[in-house]
Parts: structure tokens; sequence; C-alpha cells
């Protein structure tokens, strides 16, 4: 059993992650347009036909921005909490919303996905695990810091995206207002490099293949600096830069100590995966 994920975004511009066991897929967030969604999908041969659900981890617009559009075009159901549902102005198909608690696992096919509560400024927000067949994948972002929840929950994980949002000497000594450097740094805000590399560090199990680092600061971090501070502390697992500007591919998570670009089953008429 695996568990095949992809970002098709990772930044304040827009937040979507792919996990499928091969049958059925979710999205976790829908912060693209539904168009460009879909253009980031037909990149990677992935088809809307085997998506079941959308999960919402929060309200701000980095992460919801497509997901009514995409939710009516492929009458796709929006799992998303009561506190969110309020606060995010969407306009859902009643009948297409589905709501959830924290730490109740939902079924969808043979994939288990488990919001869990996390500290960030949003009504009610949370982050995820989906697994199938006992592998884990992890998608934790947009946390002020990685309290006992978080800890507990990408200590299961042979697979996370993970925040790694801005490196502090970048972000004390940027352009940005004294207030919003407080909010970014803040217990409600987002990850440093130095916080994630720590959880990263001092909690990941020892079967963890593959970190994503996801959610980068276009302007107080770079892909290049992440990359290299959790490649030196890597101990063999692989480390991926999730992009803001373009999809990554698709990674195959099987629990075994390896990675490879991958291409789920598709339709005759499309081509054929471009892999890079």
């Amino acid at each position: 059993m695996a568990l095949f994920i992809a970002s098709l975004n990772s930044g304040s511009n827009g937040n979507c992650y792919y996990i499928s066991n091969g049958a059925e897929a979710v999205l976790v967030d829908a912060g693209l347009t539904c168009s460009e969604t879909e253009r980031r999908m037909n990149n990677l041969l992935l088809s809307f036909s085997t998506v079941k659900a959308i999960f919402i981890s929060h309200e701000h617009i980095d992460h919801i921005r497509g997901a009514a559009q995409l939710s009516k075009k492929f009458q796709i159901p929006v799992y998303i909490n009561s506190g969110t549902l309020r606060h995010a102005g969407l306009k859902l198909q009643t009948d297409l919303i589905k709501n959830f608690r924290a730490n109740e696992k939902i079924k969808i096919g043979e994939l288990y996905i488990t919001p869990f509560a996390k500290h960030h400024d949003a009504s009610e927000p949370v982050s995820f695990v989906a697994e199938c067949g006992g592998i884990k994948t992890g998608v934790i972002t947009d946390i002020g810091h990685a309290c006992k929840t978080v800890i507990h929950y990408f200590k299961q994980c042979h697979a996370c995206f993970l925040e790694s949002n801005y490196d502090d000497k970048m972000l004390m000594q940027g352009s940005y207002p004294r207030r919003l450097k407080k909010r970014i740094s803040g217990n409600r805000g987002h990850l440093s490099n130095t916080q994630a590399l720590e959880l990263f560090a001092n909690h990941k199990p020892h079967y963890m293949t593959h970190i994503f680092l996801s959610h980068l600061s276009e302007n107080n971090n770079h892909p290049g600096l992440v990359y290299n501070l959790f490649q030196l502390n890597s101990s063999g697992v692989q480390v991926v830069v999730a992009s803001r500007d373009e999809e990554s591919a698709v990674y195959e998570i099987d629990g075994k100590e390896r990675s490879e670009l991958i291409s789920l089953p598709v339709e005759k008429e499309t081509l054929q995966l471009n892999l890079f």
C-alpha cells in the first residue's frame, strides 16, 4: 500500500496539496483558482474524477480561494469545521458541506483523514494527517509553534508537508512593519526555519522518508537556504522544497527508504508524465 502525494502550490499566494491511494484522492486546501488548480492537475496527469473530498484547514484566502468553484464544478464535498465555515464566506452547496471535529477520523474510501487543532490566527484552524494501509502523510502548515498536538501527529508521519515559513534574520532585518513581523513570528503566526528544523530533528520517526518544506515566505526566506539547512540534518530523509510558483512532482510514499516520481493511471488521450 502507498500514498501518492504532490504540492500543487505552497505559499501565501495559494496552498493546495494532493493526496491519493491510487483509487481515491483528496485535496487539502484549495487556495488556487479553479482554473489554475485544473491546469496543475492536468500537468501531473491527475484526474478530478478520483478527487472525493476537499479538506479546509482555515479561512484565510490562500487556503480557500478556489474551494467553492471546484466543489460546484466537480460536485466535490467540502470538509470544513463550523468555525471556519462561519468566517470563510464560502458560497457552497448545502449538500456538499461536510462538518468535522478535531481528532475524529474521516473515511474517504480507503483513505482516513484526521484533522487536529493547531495554533494560528484563524477561527478554528486545523492541520491534517492522511492515512491508508498504515502509511501516513501530514499537512502541517500555518502554525505559530509546534505544540504537543502537532508533535504527536508529526511523530506518526512517513512524509509531511511541514511549514518552514521564514528565516529569523531575514524577517527581522526586512522591510515589513513591526506589527506584521510580530504577527508572523508569534505563537499564532508561522513556523520559522529554526522551529521547523527543531521539530524535524527532535521528533521525526525513524521511518520517515520525505519532508516537504512548505509555505515559504517570498520575502523572508529562500528555497536554497532552507533546503541546505534541512539537508545537513536530514539523516537520510529526502528533503523537498514545495514551490510557491508551480506544482511538485507526484511522490510515492510507501514506507520504504526510496523515492521515485510516478505516474498514476490516466485516460488514454492524456499525455505521458513529464518528469522534472
